[in-house]
C-alpha cells in the first residue's frame, strides 16, 4: 500500500471512529482538515520513529507475544495528538488511545488485505 493510500485510509478512519465514539467522548477530531493533517503526521511518525521504537522494545514485545506493539501504536497516536494540538485532535486517556490504536490497526489490516487482493 502506498504512502498516499495509507494517509487516505487513516483520515477516513479518524473521522469514522470519532463519529462513532462521539457519545462516549473518548476521541475528538475537530474537522476533516485536522484528520488529514493528523494522518500525515502519523504516517511520518510511523515511517521515522516506529522502526526505532520496535527495535528498542523488541525484548518486551517478544515477552508479551506482540501485544506491546499496541502500546507503541498508542504512543505514536498520543505523540500525533501532541503535535496537532489537544484542542483539535485528542484522546480522553491513554487507555482510549490504546483502543483507537487497536481499531486503526484492524481497519488498516482489513483495508490492506482488500487492496492487496484487488491488485
Amino acid at each position: 500500500m502506498t504512502f498516499l493510500q495509507r494517509i487516505v485510509i487513516n483520515t477516513i478512519s479518524f473521522i469514522a471512529i470519532a463519529g462513532l465514539m462521539q457519545n462516549m467522548q473518548i476521541f475528538y477530531v475537530a474537522n476533516i482538515g485536522t484528520a488529514i493533517f493528523a494522518a500525515i503526521v502519523l504516517a511520518i511518525l510511523n515511517a521515522v520513529l516506529k522502526p526505532i521504537l520496535v527495535v528498542i522494545s523488541l525484548p518486551i514485545t517478544i515477552m508479551t507475544l506482540g501485544i506491546f506493539s499496541v502500546v507503541i501504536n498508542a504512543f505514536l497516536l498520543s505523540l500525533t495528538s501532541s503535535f496537532i494540538g489537544k484542542e483539535s485532535f485528542s484522546f480522553s486517556s491513554f487507555g482510549a488511545t490504546m483502543l483507537i490504536a487497536v481499531l486503526l490497526s484492524l481497519i488498516n489490516a482489513v483495508v490492506s488485505n482488500y487492496i492487496i487482493r484487488k491488485d
